[in-house]
């Protein structure tokens, strides 16, 4: 409708604002269609960066790398996700908690990946430095990650006689002689004892909790067993458990019940007494 009220308030007369009028409007339309068309992708530069790349753990925990992984080119890419490890390491990818091992990023997206790793066993205190890829047909990303292993924490739980049964008499009140020795190499600190019991069995131990526990070090730990009255006799399953924040050991019991001396000699009275009666009935009345 603009253009119509422009033209026809234009007259012949005024050819030169005539074409003026009408290069402006030319010049609007092509700026409005420019302006719809979405800009091309920048080609950029990828990367692969992590926001802390030394962390330090015992040889039994999880080093944890929180990663970005971005896409600087104007297509999308597949990255193939590859490490170098030591002897007996593992590695995990996660992205949303899913494991992964290549990612599919879209142009000019970035996405944060969790690079978990696991040392062996058998690891030195030390740094150990892992180089870390991400892999595509035209590039190459690097990251290098460092690992401090600090030592490991180990318990063991045993008794003083390496054996895990023990009989027990039913209404009883037991000891059992156990050993925790910390097998690690770093110190465990704030250790709890806890025991899982058939229903109505009661335990508690003495020491009740051991503040610190040096490595290679041994505490003997006595275990207060409670029997209740009238329990049957047989074999009953308890577990022992130390544990302290970094790890547990447990120690699985075999406990043999056995009816007390009195039960017995009670029993054996009722059955002489039931035999006499049978008797003197019969004498009584077995002639009628």
């Amino acid at each position: 409708m603009l253009t119509v009220s422009l033209f026809t308030r234009l007259r012949p007369s005024r050819p030169l604002q005539f074409f003026v009028v009408l290069f402006f409007l030319f010049f609007s339309s092509c700026h409005a269609l420019t302006a719809q068309q979405p800009p091309a992708l920048p080609n950029g530069k990828s990367s692969f960066t992590v926001r802390l790349m030394n962390i330090e753990a015992a040889t039994n925990e999880t080093f944890r790398y929180n990663a970005t992984l971005h896409n600087g080119s104007a297509k999308t890419v597949v990255y193939e996700l590859t490490a170098t490890m030591p002897d007996g390491w593992m590695v995990a990818y996660k992205v949303d908690g899913n494991r992964i091992t290549s990612l599919n990023l879209d142009a000019a997206k970035s996405q944060d990946i969790s690079i978990e790793i696991n040392a062996a066993v058998n690891a030195k205190p030390g740094k150990y430095k892992i180089p870390v890829k991400a892999v595509s047909g035209t590039d190459t990303l690097l990251l290098e990650i460092e690992a401090v292993v600090k030592g490991s924490y180990g318990l063991e739980l045993t008794t003083t006689t390496g054996r895990l049964s023990e009989e027990v008499t039913s209404g009883s009140h037991e000891e059992i002689h156990l050993v925790a020795k910390n097998s690690g190499t770093l110190v465990l600190n704030d250790i709890e004892l806890s025991s899982q019991l058939p229903p109505k069995w009661e335990c508690s131990f003495e020491p009740a909790k051991i503040q610190q526990l040096e490595p290679g070090k041994s505490v003997d730990i006595i275990a207060r067993l409670n029997v209740p009255d009238k329990t049957i006799a047989g074999d009953y399953a308890s577990t022992f458990t130390i544990r302290n924040a970094n790890t547990n050991a447990q120690a699985a019991f075999r406990i043999i019940v056995k009816t007390s001396l009195l039960s017995g000699w009670i029993g054996i009275l009722v059955i002489l007494l039931a035999i006499g009666l049978v008797y003197y009935l019969i004498r009584k009345y077995g002639r009628r």
